[in-house]
């Protein structure tokens, strides 16, 4: 167990991390979008579309987004990689954020291409050697136990398989550092109080992110969950990280 794998949205309220991190997707989801292009000024759409880049060498023709929420990594990569035939599934644990996954897949006529599953990272409902390729972004810091979450993933993936996973991380440079802070601790919370009415949720965000073992401490966790050729690349001076690990 890590220390992030104890840090749960509502400290002090009864339930289990998933349990509670389930309740809380629920709660936010009718917000989660326009907060996370507001929070990030948009810029999290291209980290999304940095992450995905790293399954163009692959080509997988079947892939698995992990904690999918409302869909958006599970669009960007039909849009992005083309799989051919085009086949996508996404699970997560939050019911409401599925049903509006749901709907911007009808919108934009993806229904047929993208399947969603409601399910559990740690305990995924698919045969070994599945999926071509998995991704996730912005959730395994949510996983309960990061490493029974990141073995399964890899129990899926089909030998020759690559995972690519998108998370905070923190800055370094001094001053960038700081300001990062500040926005993290203060500004998000704030931010959900008032336009999702969730401050809790927010603040979940920052302790989260705080907690969580980033960078090499992390490239280190999946060669120890039996991945391979793991290497790192930061974004935005340092503010997220791609981790990209293969199945021998």
């Amino acid at each position: 167990m890590f220390e992030h794998d104890k840090i749960k949205p509502f400290e002090g309220a009864a339930g289990s991390k998933k349990e509670q991190v389930a309740t809380m997707f629920d709660q936010i989801a009718h917000r989660y979008d326009f907060l996370n292009r507001f929070l990030s000024a948009g810029i999290d759409v291209s980290w999304r579309k940095k992450a995905i880049r790293e399954l163009q060498a692959l080509k997988p023709r079947y892939i698995l987004d992990v904690a999918t929420g409302t869909a958006d990594v599970a669009i960007l990569t039909s849009q992005i990689l083309k799989p051919a035939p085009e086949k996508i599934a996404g699970i997560d644990i939050s019911a409401g954020m599925l049903e509006l996954g749901r709907k911007k897949l009808k919108e934009k006529k993806l229904d047929e291409t993208i399947t969603l599953y409601l399910g559990d990272s740690e305990a995924i409902n698919f045969p070994d050697n599945t999926f071509d390729a998995i991704t996730v972004a912005f959730g395994v810091r949510n996983f309960a136990n990061l490493e029974r979450g990141l073995q399964e993933m890899l129990r899926v993936l089909k030998p020759g398989g690559k995972a690519v996973i998108l998370e905070f991380s923190k800055p370094t440079l001094p001053g960038v550092k700081g300001l990062y802070n500040l926005y993290t601790r203060l500004v998000a919370p704030q931010a959900g109080k008032v336009i999702a009415r969730n401050e809790a949720a927010y603040r979940y965000l920052n302790d989260s992110i705080q907690a969580f073992p980033e960078g090499r401490r992390f490239v280190e966790i999946l060669q120890g969950c039996g991945y391979t050729h793991c290497y790192k690349k930061t974004l935005s001076l340092g503010i997220c990280t791609v981790y990209c690990g293969s199945k021998s």
